[in-house]
């Protein structure tokens, strides 16, 4: 029940769903969900103080750190799993779930960040397109005047088409942008699910 609960959550937040009614400022087509709880990532041991307490332990922050790594491949993350897993004695259970929360925790962390930047992008892509539609009336106006200032309008012009591209490139890389906040979910997923693996 818990997998296929993840999976449903996995799928709402994937590129094909539709943008979240909840944020009508939020720019992205994947629906937001704007925060995660390690409990709908994790079906082990449950984390307790004694967890917290083990993820102090410098070999599960190091292996933690390296698997919050966007730039190690899942598969590579899962072969270290495997590793530190059997190396592990009888709190082997405890360690692995310290692992997970730790890993959790950076990569929640980098997810909360990106959202934030998200919606600060939002917010300028919003002021920026108003500008630009002030900008369309002004030039509209003056060249509606008998005798319109010509150098003003071509500086008006040239600064309405510079914002423009700005605009329109900053629209463009917002779906690689977008993309992240899945992408890290996605990572949680899969290491808490090869961190399950081997829990007894």
């Amino acid at each position: 029940m818990r997998t296929l609960f993840l999976l449903a959550l996995l799928m709402a937040a994937s590129p094909s769903s539709a943008a979240s009614f909840d944020d009508p400022e939020w720019p992205c087509q994947q629906r937001k969900v704007p925060s995660l709880t390690p409990g709908l990532m994790w079906a082990g041991p449950e984390i307790t103080d004694r967890i917290r307490q083990l993820e102090t332990d410098p070999d599960i922050q190091a292996i933690a750190a390296q698997l919050a790594l966007r730039r190690i491949p899942i598969e590579d993350a899962e072969k270290m799993i495997d590793d530190f897993a059997k190396g592990l004695g009888a709190d082997k259970s405890d360690k692995l779930t310290a692992v997970f929360d730790q890993a959790f925790t950076l990569i929640n962390q980098e997810r909360n960040a990106v959202m934030s930047g998200i919606a600060r992008y939002a917010k300028t892509q919003t002021e920026l397109s108003k500008s630009i539609e002030t900008k369309r009336t002004e030039i509209r106006n003056l060249k509606a005047q008998e005798n319109p200032n010509l150098d003003k309008l071509e500086e008006m012009e040239d600064t309405l088409i510079w914002d423009e591209r700005i605009f329109k490139e900053r629209r463009q890389s917002l779906t690689y942008v977008c993309e992240t906040p899945v992408i890290l979910e996605k990572r949680i997923f899969a290491i808490s699910r090869a961190l399950q693996s081997h829990l007894e």
